[in-house]
């Protein structure tokens, strides 16, 4: 599951100012304190020939965030960036953008080159594909959703015997997310869809409803309307494509979806891909305590701050309203004896502002009970080294729950991510810098699974 992202809002706004040299992507190296974090500024013109500027932040998988800017002597850039207070103000020199980055008043220098951040993707699979793709279209139509796809055929897909072939539905993990579930240029997606084609395997991936070509109201959507989206998608290659077995794939948050389809009877086997067994709040619960200690906080920080967390979920899943919420989270704190920064509490505060739909269903919801009606086969797996959905916590409920059957399949890889990759912390952070896509033990262990299922 990927971690939640602040939401970046703003309208580009430009200023006069010629910039001929400047035109293109700029990349720097911001050095925080102990971390580095590649920063882009995509320079151009606009349709009145003024220059217009957005920024990157590829370590955090965010793009396109509008900016302000402001060019004089053809040299001197002002680039403001209001959607997160941010400013960069520098000259260019020898080819190169020399200035000052300053965020909430703090200011760090900062050098940009020509450029965009390249990364190497050995994983990702290059055209000509060895089968057959075909574009597709299907319909939830209860919620008035349109999903765009890719069906992937396996290689030698004409001479198979009609009836015979699996095909499995790929649920993405929470956010919305393209059909290659692409996140820091990765495509994990695409790169499963591709293995399993190559393994006798078709599969159906989609973009999430907003993403891509994909249709249908986001701002409203649970954990519940992606389900029935993924559902349409499983009906979809039932009536229509004449296939063997079908199954759902689901990673993260989709792999809890493949659990509330299997519960339905509607799955004739599913995926589980560090896919959650507790409820919602739970997962985050964890996922906090275990960033707050990574970042060196004490046990006693992390005990106050789980407690206000605590009570700020319990406010949520309780249904209660407010229009004062950082009184909400200071008489929570206050009750629960924790002494906690008012950063902190104001982050907190923020959640019970946003009232999220999406994150307010998530919370309360519990998996377990559809765990325990699933009945067609699973195959569950996690990594050891996953700091968002905890293997330990996830794997062990699922693999108590779960009815027995011969063919279920319950695995924890060491030293894997929440993405699958092999890795040294497990954090977020890490993502980016890892080459590989997703393990290749574990993209053989799918195959090997679905074929003996089949």
């Amino acid at each position: 599951m990927k971690a939640i992202l602040t939401l970046l809002v703003a309208l580009i706004t430009t200023l006069t100012a010629s910039a001929q040299n400047l035109d293109g992507s700029w990349t720097g190296k911001l050095n925080v304190g102990q971390a580095t974090l590649n920063i882009v500024f995509n320079i151009a013109k606009d349709k009145d020939n003024k220059p217009a500027c957005t920024m990157d932040s590829p370590d955090q998988n965010v793009k396109g965030i509008p900016a302000e800017i402001t060019i004089t002597d053809e040299t001197k850039v002002k680039i403001s960036i209001p959607a997160i207070m941010a400013a960069f103000e520098g000259e260019m020199k020898d080819g190169i953008l020399k200035g000052t980055f300053s965020q909430s008043g703090m200011s760090f220098p900062l050098e940009m080159k020509p450029g965009k951040v390249e990364r190497n993707r050995p994983q990702t699979p290059k055209e000509p594909y060895p089968y057959k793709t075909e574009e597709v279209t299907f319909t939830n139509a209860e919620d008035n959703a349109t999903l765009s796809g890719t069906l992937t055929y396996p290689t030698g897909y004409e001479k198979m015997k009609k009836g015979t072939v699996p095909v499995v539905v790929m649920v993405t993990g929470s956010g919305q997310q393209d059909r290659n579930e692409e996140i820091f240029e990765h495509k994990p997606f695409l790169v499963i869809a591709d293995f399993l084609a190559r393994n006798g395997i078709a599969s159906l991936r989609y973009d999430d409803r907003g993403m891509g070509k994909s249709k249908g109201d986001i701002a409203n959507a649970t954990t519940e309307n992606f389900m029935k989206d993924a559902l349409a998608a499983v009906e979809y290659v039932r009536g229509t494509k004449g296939f063997g077995k079908i199954g759902v794939l689901g990673h993260s948050e989709g792999g809890c979806i493949a659990f509330m389809i299997a519960a339905t009877g509607k799955a004739d086997f599913i995926v589980s891909m560090a896919g959650t067994g507790v409820r919602g709040d739970s997962i985050l619960m964890e996922q906090n305590l275990i960033l707050l200690k990574m970042s060196g906080y004490t046990d006693n920080m992390c005990a106050g701050y789980a407690k206000v967390l605590r009570g700020v979920y319990d406010f949520i899943i309780d249904k209660k309203t407010t229009d004062d919420a950082k009184a909400v989270v200071k008489e929570i704190a206050a009750k629960a004896g924790a002494n906690l920064p008012e950063s902190a509490t104001d982050n907190m505060a923020k959640i019970i502002e946003m009232n999220n739909p999406w994150l307010n269903y998530f919370i309360a919801f519990d998996p377990r009970p559809c765990i325990s009606k699933t009945k067609c086969p699973v195959m569950a797996i996690n990594g050891s080294s996953d700091t968002q959905v905890i293997a330990s916590t996830n794997i062990g409920s699922i693999e108590k729950l779960l009815p027995k059957n011969k063919k279920n399949m319950i695995k924890t890889y060491s030293g894997l991510n929440h993405l699958f990759q092999h890795c040294t912390m497990g954090t977020v952070n890490e993502y980016a810098n890892i080459e590989e896509t997703i393990s290749p033990e574990v993209l053989n262990d799918i195959a090997t699974w679905i074929n003996s299922v089949k």
